[in-house]
């Protein structure tokens, strides 16, 4: 899909988008990560609501394992925009994957259990009784919490959730704004998420360069952990702000030596195979699944796949093995009767646009325990058990899996 040029600046399109927001919406919630995209909106989206006196909600989902240098950035946030915040610093069990271990496949942070091994204290201002939110359960994943709480926050007001991504940084960001959906009165940077609650993306359409010549500019604050960044040597395009633990965010475990000793130290002792992941997460070849093109001596891909599984814990095998069924299975249903090939044209299986028992294999060697590079989302944890029992008999019909 070609870009279309618009007459005007990024700047002034993102300020006409936000006008439009709040001339249109009763409430208003911004996702704020502490990240250089997400503080850009914040900014932009305050300097609205001082002109109009408007509060708007302000949602920091808090997860434990994370620079101090970001949660003092956050308070200050916070701080500076006191007049016209609706604070939400969520320290509450929400379950992400870890990417670092397959004995520990998930993090839950803030879990009550490991209280004595958090990385840090809660902030006295942060939410940390999951009652004060009626959605809210022990190990809701990341996925279900963020729409849960949009819906709960508009209470039935028309309520806009603005998320400062831009479409530059993946594919799947790109998608969220150009594949057909509901839009609000049209304009594609919108996307309706439940029944009076829309997510708003201002900054679609903005570069990194944007975002760096915006600050300057602006002489607005943003976390110091950026030139903590530069000063390891990390690439401009590549700085980011996220949860620590994932397939891709592992790579940058490594920052946490270097600029947060301490923190560092808390975070191996918090988590099964965070040390690993910080000594080998960038290095390319299979160790950790970021590149995985030779087999050993005697595999295929298929063969591979089963005796990686066969060395894993029980528990984490048997919830790989219901996802490749599915994708085995969804394959077969769509042009591949006789099952998945080995492997495939290399480039369509990085877009995954072909299956193949090599994709399947890298998902494994990456741990990504929700098979995200399958195309797979995470099952909702209050249905887990459910879903599990359904896949025992569902593998036996299709002959997938069937013995194990």
């Amino acid at each position: 899909m070609p870009k279309i040029q618009l007459d005007i600046d990024v700047l002034a399109a993102a300020r006409e988008r936000i006008s439009f927001i709040f001339d249109r919406f009763s409430k208003m919630c911004v996702s704020f990560s502490g990240g250089k995209d997400s503080s850009v909106l914040l900014h932009l989206t305050m300097e609205e609501a001082r002109s109009r006196n408007r509060k708007v909600a302000v949602l920091f989902i808090d997860w434990e394992c994370q620079f101090e240098l970001t949660c003092n950035f956050i308070q200050e946030m916070y701080d500076k925009y006191s007049d016209n915040v609706d604070p939400y610093w969520v320290c509450l069990p929400i379950k992400t994957d870890n990417s670092c271990s397959q004995l520990e496949p998930e993090f839950t942070a803030w879990e009550e259990s490991k209280r004595a091994l958090w990385v840090r204290d809660k902030p006295a201002m942060a939410i940390k009784d999951g009652r004060k939110l009626p959605f809210f359960y022990d190990g809701i994943t990341f996925e279900e919490f963020v729409p849960a709480f949009g819906e709960w926050y508009a209470s039935g007001e028309l309520t806009a959730c603005l998320v400062g991504i831009r479409s530059q940084e993946s594919l799947n960001r790109f998608r969220a704004i150009a594949r057909v959906k509901d839009n609000f009165e049209g304009e594609k940077w919108t996307t309706l998420v439940g029944d009076k609650c829309w997510n708003a993306y201002p900054i679609y359409d903005w570069d990194t360069k944007d975002i760096w010549t915006y600050l300057h500019r602006s002489k607005n604050e943003y976390t110091p952990l950026y030139d903590r960044m530069h000063q390891a040597g990390v690439p401009l395009g590549s700085m980011r702000i996220d949860e620590p633990f994932g397939d891709t965010q592992r790579k940058s475990l490594w920052l946490y030596q270097v600029v947060e000793p301490e923190t560092w130290g808390r975070m191996t002792a918090r988590l099964a195979g965070v040390n690993t992941a910080g000594l080998y997460g960038r290095e390319r070849g299979a160790v950790m699944g970021n590149t995985a093109d030779a087999l050993p001596a005697g595999h295929t891909w298929e063969s591979f796949s089963n005796f990686l599984l066969g060395t894993m814990p029980s528990e984490t095998a048997e919830h790989y093995r219901n996802k490749i069924a599915v994708y085995v299975q969804w394959h077969k249903k769509r042009g591949y009767a006789e099952g998945i090939p080995d492997f495939a044209d290399l480039a369509m299986e990085n877009k995954n646009l072909a299956p193949s028992w090599r994709r399947v294999c890298k998902t494994l060697l990456r741990n990504d325990y929700w098979c995200r590079w399958l195309g797979f989302s995470p099952t909702k944890t209050s249905a887990y058990s459910k879903y599990t029992e359904l896949m025992k008999k569902r593998r036996k019909d299709w002959n997938i899996y069937a013995d194990t």
